[in-house]
């Protein structure tokens, strides 16, 4: 595997930013497909690949998730071009004998709910961040934000279904007037342990 020059470093992490301002530019459905193809070959636990995405971008659906955002993320995410749901499918498991097909998976998950919900959260968790790096990658900024009514959101958009919703994540272009200093993180000495 070939190291990744400082560029891609800065764009990925060390120069990359929450965004919370945005500028008005349109987001295509090709580069919203295109994120997807990428993201979708990081790798999850078993190749479980419990995330569902909702990309939401028309005025309607923008005012369908108004109601369940917190009141500080509610002007942000009205003027992204994009919000992104990240969902876990709590069925993800009926996927396996296709996307894990070396072994019973699905047995693994049948009738154990507490592993269902433990493996979908993780997994679903990953792929989401594998979306924001994708998407910086893909030249456009983002924010991702926990902030808003879960119940009320799985209420509007996944009512009757086996998808839960898990984090947003706003997607465009940055307006560098949102984005803040960055905060302080935890140091090598404070984080990790060498065993």
């Amino acid at each position: 595997m070939k190291k990744l020059d400082q560029t891609a470093l800065d764009t990925l992490f060390l120069e990359a930013h929450t965004h919370n301002a945005w500028l008005d530019e349109p987001v295509s459905d090709d580069l919203l497909r295109q994120l997807y193809e990428v993201l979708r070959m990081a790798p999850t636990s078993a190749n479980c690949s419990p995330a569902r995405l909702v990309y939401v971008r028309s005025r309607e659906g923008k005012e369908k998730l108004r109601p369940c955002l917190s009141a500080n993320n509610t002007d942000k995410t009205m003027a992204a071009p994009v919000t992104v749901i990240v969902a876990e499918d709590l069925q993800f498991y009926e996927q396996l004998p296709r996307l894990f097909p070396q072994t019973d998976a699905r047995s693994w998950f049948v009738g154990k709910p507490g592993h269902i919900e433990t493996t979908a959260l993780r997994n679903s968790s990953l792929q989401g961040a594998y979306l924001i790096l994708a998407a910086r990658a893909l030249g456009l900024d983002a924010g991702p934000m926990s902030g808003f009514d879960a119940a009320k959101l799985d209420e509007a958009f996944f009512a009757g279904t086996s998808w839960r919703s898990n984090f947003l994540v706003n997607l465009g272009h940055g307006n560098p007037s949102g984005v803040r200093p960055r905060n302080p993180r935890l140091s090598v000495e404070e984080a990790v342990r060498f065993a």
